[in-house]
């Protein structure tokens, strides 16, 4: 093996770690191992092993390496260095050795762990961490809206839990949002579409726990519960959102409306296009996750139900969507 073709395979099963990465770990007591290269050969020598206490010397020695670029961590340790930045998301933009696959997954679980808190308590200190991570995502994606297939690969089709489907909405949504405005598109607009979209469904965490998690079916008294949740979300985010932008309220307000008439709060037939494409977003998901009153359905079908309740659902939308899993698109920004 020639030394480019040894160089290959160090920086295809490690990669660098960049000083803010560093930075941002403990000083003394790294959590995973550190390696150091020598150029010489085009190897890799261990530096340091995990939960090995440096000294100030090693401490100096080791942000010296990294400044050089000469300082490299094993993926097969990224779960420990991915769980790190899930909490300081903000370093997905300047760490240049995340493959884009990796930095999905990283803004999905950060999602995830945000979310879960904001519902459990909905109020302006963890309202605005999760926005904070949130305006991470978005700088991420806008650079280049292709990026968004990393999102609409990453669909979670298992069990139900409320913050998976405000991701798999956000990802949907904000894909059917971009895809026919792209060339006009501008970044504001699409901010104020995946706040809304993220956080259309937050008035679900003022239904009981009980309800949200009951295995079986529910009892008349307990559905009447659930409706609320629309206005509940729009009271929530007309408290936090300060800027007070449309799209939020919209998508929080109208995502259960439907076309005829038949949805809920307003059974309104007048419906801004950010809540049809909602209320699209929103009915697909939770199709793709297993409920107690239904099976999860597969994409395609899922799509195709959607685009058959025309008189429920905006065509211009669902059937978007429809054609985009059929012609195995879905993903792509055109």
């Amino acid at each position: 093996m020639s030394k480019a073709e040894a160089l290959a395979a160090i920086y295809e099963e490690y990669y660098q770690i960049s000083e803010s990465i560093l930075d941002s770990f403990p000083k003394y007591r790294l959590p995973l191992d550190l390696f150091v290269l020598n150029e010489e050969v085009a190897q890799l020598l261990t530096y340091y092993r995990k939960s090995q206490r440096l000294s100030n010397e090693q401490v100096e020695e080791v942000h010296r390496l990294c400044a050089e670029g000469n300082l490299f961590v094993s993926r097969r340790d990224h779960p420990i260095y991915s769980q790190h930045i899930v909490k300081q998301l903000d370093l997905v933009l300047v760490d240049r050795n995340l493959k884009e696959k990796e930095i999905a997954d990283i803004c999905i679980r950060a999602f995830d762990l945000r979310l879960e808190e904001f519902f459990a308590q909905p109020v302006r200190p963890l309202f605005n961490q999760l926005i904070s991570d949130l305006q991470v995502v978005t700088e991420y994606i806008w650079a280049d809206l292709h990026r968004l297939r990393l999102f609409t690969n990453r669909l979670h089709k298992g069990d139900y839990s409320l913050a998976r489907h405000s991701i798999n909405v956000f990802s949907i949504g904000l894909w059917l949002y971009v895809y026919p405005a792209n060339a006009g598109l501008r970044r504001r607009e699409f901010d104020q579409a995946a706040r809304g979209l993220l956080l259309h469904d937050v008035g679900m965490s003022k239904v009981p726990a009980f309800i949200l998690n009951k295995t079986t079916p529910l009892k008349p008294e307990e559905k009447e519960k659930i409706p609320p949740h629309t206005l509940n979300g729009y009271k929530i985010l007309h408290k936090l959102d300060e800027e007070g932008h449309d799209l939020v309220r919209q998508a929080a307000l109208e995502h259960h409306e439907r076309l005829d008439g038949s949805g809920y709060p307003q059974h309104s037939t007048t419906i801004s296009s950010f809540g049809r494409l909602t209320a699209v977003a929103d009915a697909f998901s939770a199709m793709l996750q297993k409920r107690v009153y239904a099976e999860a359905k597969e994409a395609v079908a899922a799509a195709k139900e959607l685009t058959e309740a025309k008189t429920r659902f905006d065509l211009s939308f669902s059937g978007k969507l429809l054609a985009a899993l059929v012609n195995d698109s879905f993903g792509k920004v055109k």
